[in-house]
């Protein structure tokens, strides 16, 4: 464990260490002057960059023809997975299509003060690009969580990009969710070069219109320069979770819950506990040696609990909101009493998502229950939230005039023109009514 603080001592001082903590690890200049070079790269040189980033960074060696997956390698992966997962993955695409099918947005028309038509059309985005880590931990399930929303939006134009390994290879179970979901053009490519690509394009991948879904913190930084040129959803970075425990918590759920976000591997996920009852301190500890010994990525968890662990002991819940809203954490579990759980449900503004109750798992979030799982980190939850159907949306306003709304209107419009010393504004305008 890296940091303890109690709550008792609360202050500007222990709010700073928290904040300090959680923003540790942030982008530095070095990594934002390697994308530089890596964008100015891939827009001057393209493909044959592409392979060398490729080469470099994945140990895949490919030719052009090679950076696009075939139909062939995509129907393959869905063929030969075992149905079991492929009936996981239907079941998770069915959860998250319902769940986004709720926010569609509508397009709407009223009329002003003035009589005049007012509303708005909302339009899918004609082409977007899509980022799915892979490497040693394939996130199918970040395919599900954003490829199917945009599916659900009507997005005409669908561009997958995710790292190979050093054969040049897709994880079957990432291509078979890809096929699921009736997108056929993925590329073999991963990091900021990839990022550069879908935003500017070469001579095999065509730019899109919006960037979506989660990365290292290269990739967050390319996507970050790379905005203006293409859109993007945000800036989602590491994992992070925050479990609030009452005295009715069980240490061995608060345990697992810590390990779970701990395990994803980048080194830089952040695990945070707030805890009401101080006597299970030491009880969650030993959970926590205890379970992660059989896990496949013991080495990874250590790591994170060594750096990236901080538990706060609070002496209430009014506390626990307290700290719960400052961090504003990317998952929240609430390991309390049944009826707790509204009075920090109704108080917790910043959480990126809310797990109620002892049973539920951030991991079904992060799998199969609904919501996206890409959700904004490093404490900006405070002014952003996690990806939805709208954001595979583009928005236009509508406004209709006749002559009689217009003479209703001019009187304050001209004297918006007089204020703002824009004669032609109001020529625009009085020239409507002679």
């Amino acid at each position: 464990m890296q940091l303890k603080l109690d709550f008792k001592d609360y202050s500007p001082t222990l709010l700073g260490e928290i904040e300090k903590f959680a923003t540790s690890l942030s982008l530095d200049d070095h990594i934002t002057s390697v994308v530089s070079e890596i964008l100015q790269d891939i827009k001057n040189n393209g493909d044959q960059a592409l392979l060398e980033k490729t080469l470099l960074y994945d140990k895949a060696k490919l030719n052009t023809s090679d950076l696009r997956v075939s139909i062939d390698e995509i129907n393959e992966a869905h063929s030969s997975l075992p149905e079991s997962q492929k009936t996981a993955i239907e079941e998770a695409v069915a959860n998250v299509t319902l769940f986004h099918e709720q926010n569609l947005p509508k397009n709407w028309e009223s009329t002003n003060s003035h009589g005049a038509l007012i509303g708005e059309n909302y339009y899918p985005i004609h082409r977007v690009g899509l980022y799915i880590p892979g490497g040693n931990v394939p996130l199918v399930s970040t395919v599900i969580m954003t490829a199917t929303l945009a599916k659900v939006a009507g997005v005409n134009e669908i561009a997958v990009t995710t790292p190979p390994n050093a054969d040049g290879k897709i994880a079957r179970e990432l291509l078979a969710a890809l096929g699921i979901l009736g997108i056929g053009e993925v590329y073999k490519i991963g990091g900021a070069q990839a990022v550069a690509a879908l935003g500017f394009g070469t001579a095999t991948i065509n730019p899109v219109d919006k960037i979506f879904g989660p990365g290292n913190a290269f990739v967050n930084e390319a996507k970050r320069q790379v905005f203006g040129v293409a859109g993007i959803d945000l800036l989602p970075g590491p994992s992070e979770v925050m479990v609030i425990a009452d005295e009715s918590a069980d240490p061995a759920f608060i345990a697992a819950a810590l390990i779970a976000q701990a395990e994803h591997g980048s080194g830089k996920e952040k695990i945070y506990l707030v805890f009401t009852d101080s006597s299970q301190f030491e009880i969650i500890n030993s959970e926590i040696s205890m379970q992660i010994q059989d896990l496949s990525h013991r080495d990874l968890i250590l790591e994170i609990f060594q750096k990236g662990f901080l538990a706060t002991h609070v002496r209430n819940l009014e506390e626990a909101v307290s700290v719960a809203n400052f961090v504003a954490p990317e998952h929240l579990e609430l390991q309390v009493k049944d009826e707790n759980i509204s009075f920090l449900q109704n108080n917790i503004n910043t959480a990126g998502a809310l797990l109620l109750g002892h049973y539920s798992a951030t991991a079904l979030g992060d799998f199969i229950a609904g919501p996206s799982h890409v959700l904004p980190t490093g404490r900006s939850s405070r002014f952003s939230s996690g990806l939805r159907i709208e954001d595979f949306f583009r928005r236009t306003s509508i406004i209709r005039y006749d002559k009689e709304s217009l003479q209703k209107a001019s009187q304050s419009a001209l004297l918006f023109s007089e204020m703002e010393k824009l004669d032609g504004h109001g020529n625009s305008i009085s020239i409507r009514l002679k």
